[in-house]
């Protein structure tokens, strides 16, 4: 299943189905059982064109297309790019669904928080393998002490941050700045008072626990 939608857009959701059906020779009342979950909830729409589907309904479709001839192994290219968080998150419960019926299912997504639902996962940059293991052993590996840092001037903040004398590391991260030092120990106070310095209010730090985001970003460097 591609990343970018490659069906027929001139095609009905239930033409597109037939279609692929016939291709790999079987038939879609021969496996409906394999795509029933997913597909009953297009199927209301069958005989509507592929183009007028929303993103949610053709991820949907695109699946149903790839699982129609029982496959052992599911190959996904960023499946979920593009698609509204709520629609991601079905299709993540439909992928755990399949997992279960025992089919392999080799994903790739820009997204760490899909990531880390993965049993083993494969970190790449650039064509190169950083680390390979499951999500918890590769945060268990990263071994440094992370700080979540806010303030009123969130645009300076991480260039402040980065040209501060103990950082090693300074990324955005949602509203917040996650931050490792040098140091075996973050300064918290040290690190305030050189905010402060820089003209920085409301100031807040705190101690988090380090994500395979943070693993990701720590690799790059």
């Amino acid at each position: 299943m591609p990343g970018r939608f490659s069906l027929y857009f001139d095609l009905s959701v239930e033409e597109n189905l037939n279609f692929y059906a016939s291709i790999f020779k079987t038939s879609v009342e021969e496996n409906y059982h394999l795509i029933k979950d997913i597909y009953q909830q297009i199927e209301p729409f069958k005989k509507r064109l592929a183009r007028n589907l929303s993103g949610g309904m053709k991820q949907k479709l695109a699946l149903s297309c790839a699982l129609i001839h029982q496959p052992k192994v599911l190959f996904l290219d960023e499946p979920t790019t593009g698609v509204d968080a709520v629609s991601r998150k079905e299709f993540w419960e439909m992928l755990k669904s399949l997992k279960e019926k025992g089919i392999t299912i080799l994903v790739s997504t820009p997204y760490m928080d899909e990531a880390v639902l993965c049993d083993r996962v494969a970190l790449m940059q650039k064509g190169k393998i950083l680390s390979i293991d499951t999500p918890q052993k590769i945060i268990d590996n990263f071994g440094k002490p992370v700080l979540s840092v806010k303030t009123d001037r969130m645009y300076e903040l991480i260039y402040d941050l980065r040209n501060y004398k103990d950082t090693l590391s300074a990324f955005r991260f949602g509203q917040s700045i996650h931050y490792c030092s040098k140091l075996p120990e973050n300064e918290t106070d040290e690190i305030t008072e050189y905010l402060k310095s820089k003209g920085h209010k409301n100031i807040e730090i705190k101690n988090v626990e380090p994500d395979i985001e943070d693993c990701f970003m720590d690799m790059m460097e």
